[in-house]
């Protein structure tokens, strides 16, 4: 974690990335964190201890880093210029140990990407009412600011903005993403046993249907970040 930062700031040292990559970089650490606990919180609150035996209801960041999606993918992407993503460690969640498995696995799926929208609320609003006119900005691109700003308004923004892509793009209904948990409620009980025997093996899915279809997020996060901008105002 602490040679991820160091690498990230020493890159903007150099003008490979510029601070406002680095706040999205610190901004994405805690809003993946906070989405993963809650998932574990809430199956708590349905009957499943799972998480909390392992440790992982806590927001320490050493439970939850992922060596390659918390640090070194970021940074990676830094370098390449595609913008900053990542994730934590999944909590884990036993099903079978909630009191009523079906219904209630699709809100400790959703709860992930609703806490996210709630961050992006927060941080819009807060941009949107503290921050004087003279200091807001309009985005160019994905990451980057048309003049600098403050380092905190530049923050505000980078929190929330980081906050819509999550949420957006956990709610794509591929598995091992959490909007596959309401395709999964919908499926006939007589094909769930099939769907378990192929889903450990789509973890790579959501990255495939990417790389072919390019353009595919760019439909699914510009309505998100067309609402977003509309609560900054």
């Amino acid at each position: 974690m602490i040679a991820g930062v160091a690498l990230a700031l020493l890159l903007v040292r150099t003008h490979h990335v510029t601070v406002f990559t680095v706040l999205v970089f610190c901004a994405l650490i805690p809003s993946v964190i906070l989405h993963e606990v809650s998932h574990g919180v809430v199956a708590l609150a349905f009957g499943d201890d799972t998480a909390r035996r392992a440790g992982r209801l806590t927001l320490n960041p050493a439970r939850h880093i992922d060596p390659f999606g918390t640090v070194l993918l970021p940074v990676i992407l830094a370098l390449s210029g595609a913008g900053v993503f990542g994730w934590a460690k999944p909590v884990p969640v036993n099903p079978s140990r909630l009191r009523h498995p079906r219904n209630q696995n699709v809100a400790v799926a959703l709860v992930g990407p609703a806490v996210n929208v709630v961050l992006a609320v927060v941080f819009a609003l807060a941009y949107r009412v503290a921050i004087p006119a003279a200091d807001k900005f309009t985005p160019a691109g994905f990451f980057l600011p048309i003049t600098a700003q403050p380092t905190w308004v530049e923050f505000v923004f980078a929190a929330g903005y980081v906050n819509v892509i999550l949420a957006a793009f956990n709610l794509i209904p591929l598995p091992p993403l959490d909007g596959s948990a309401v395709v999964e409620r919908l499926l006939p009980a007589r094909l769930l046993p099939a769907y378990y025997r192929i889903r450990p093996f789509t973890i790579f899915l959501p990255l495939v249907v990417v790389l072919v279809f390019p353009g595919v997020l760019n439909r699914i996060f510009d309505p998100a970040l067309n609402w977003w901008s509309r609560l900054l105002g």
